[in-house]
């Protein structure tokens, strides 16, 4: 099979890492793919969100089977354009619709969803505009904190956590009024704030039948102890010490059959992954926010511990065939530290040369923003630059390579945190 995979970061270096593991592939594409895609693959010079240049890709290089990274896309349509592009009878498509994507794409249709089918979620209300006053009069009587959503995508910008009335009535007038978020935050969900340990877990579903892949803890500021600005994630550990077996069995009962039945009776036939962002609350799994793909960094320690043919998976779910499809998973630990330029989230310089690669052997090195320069040096492209993936039969061993492996690269600028997977080492205790 000739297979596309679209996207940029470190979630798609592990996907084409997987994806060529597989006998069934081919030829492998990525599009536009970065400096360890090319590495592996052949790297297409088209932006994800081009349709255009898509489809004439998938023509051009026949391609057979299509895995769609980031989420924009989905909610913009692509998989729909493709299963009713008339030269494109076949193509198979890892990704759901517009409509499935609406999971991810707007927060008050995922909550109204949750609601409809009784899936466990934090209280809210969404506000427009239209009733401002309405949502100022209702923060007054708010548990503190209060969380305010974007309704749409906001390149993950759309979540504050306002500790005051004064800063949430604030906030929603910038959102509101001022157009903070552009369009994304025309509608602004306010919600109950949660508090427990998060966690994701991860799905892939054909429609009917469905998977439950390996579960994963992210660090999502940019500071050790969980400090600073959000970021698209510092680091990941799967397993996730504090998700056991009885807990799972929850997760599974209560959010991840009631959504795929939500959507079958919503008439969405779900081809892809779910992506389900939950907080464990005294014992008790609640759905912060779902997404329409993997996560990343949670991809880069998830999909190391498949053992399966993960194109056979793929193929399983367009095929409608999962339940006629075994997912082996290892019991190893895998832990990922994110290196980053220095500077992130915010402003950064991008182009500086990274060394000590060639140094690393034991370790996945995953390429998250990185490019070739003319001479074949590797390049920083992005804010996230790199992500180590240590396995090891302990989280202590996974931690001590993954961290030892972000020391050893380098480059002008580079930063990591020190202390990703500490808290779960000592949760064990």
């Amino acid at each position: 099979m000739n297979i596309l995979i679209l996207g940029s970061g470190g979630r798609e270096h592990a996907f084409a890492l997987k994806t060529i593991q597989s006998p069934h592939c081919t030829n492998l594409y990525v599009a536009p793919g970065n400096a360890g895609t090319a590495s592996i693959a052949t790297n297409l010079p088209i932006g994800y969100n081009d349709f255009e240049a898509i489809t004439q890709a998938i023509l051009t290089h026949q391609i057979d089977l299509v895995l769609v990274g980031p989420e924009e896309p989905l909610v913009n349509g692509l998989v729909d354009l493709l299963q009713q592009h008339p030269q494109l009878p076949h193509i198979k498509v890892v990704g759901p619709t517009r409509a499935g994507a609406q999971l991810e794409g707007s927060k008050d249709f995922s909550k109204q969803f949750m609601q409809k089918y009784h899936i466990p979620t934090a209280a809210s209300q969404t506000f427009t505009r239209q009733n401002l006053e309405e949502g100022l009069a209702y923060i007054e009587t708010h548990a503190l904190p209060i969380v305010l959503k974007a309704d749409g995508l906001a390149a993950g910008k759309g979540v504050i956590i306002a500790e005051t009335r004064t800063e949430a009535q604030a906030t929603l007038r910038a959102m509101l009024e001022d157009q903070k978020f552009g369009e994304a935050g025309s509608k602004v969900v306010i919600e109950q704030f949660l508090r427990g340990i998060e966690l994701s877990v991860f799905v892939l579903s054909d429609g009917t039948h469905y998977k439950i892949l390996p579960e994963a803890k992210d660090y999502k500021r940019i500071g050790e102890k969980d400090t600073g600005l959000n970021t698209g994630g510092m680091g990941a550990v799967s397993p996730v010490v504090f998700a056991d077996r009885n807990f799972l069995h929850k997760v599974e009962e209560k959010v991840v059959k009631p959504t795929l039945a939500g959507l079958q009776a919503e008439g969405i036939a779900y081809v892809g992954f779910i992506f389900v962002g939950l907080m464990n609350v005294k014992g008790e799994p609640y759905v912060i926010e779902y997404n329409a793909r993997m996560g990343d960094p949670e991809t880069e320690v998830v999909l190391p511990r498949i053992q399966s043919d993960f194109v056979e998976l793929m193929l399983a779910a367009t095929e409608q065939k999962l339940d006629q499809t075994e997912l082996v998973v290892s019991s190893q630990t895998a832990v990922a530290t994110v290196v980053v330029s220095g500077g992130y989230p915010e402003d950064y310089e991008k182009g500086k040369k990274i060394e000590n690669l060639e140094k690393i052997d034991d370790v996945a090195v995953f390429h998250a923003g990185t490019a070739h320069d003319q001479a074949g040096n590797v390049l920083t492209s992005g804010g996230r630059v790199l992500v180590m993936t240590a396995l090891a039969n302990s989280l202590e061993g996974a931690v001590s390579r993954s961290q030892k492996a972000a020391s050893t690269v380098s480059f002008e600028g580079k930063y990591y945190r020190k202390d990703i997977g500490l808290d779960l080492i000592r949760y064990n205790d």
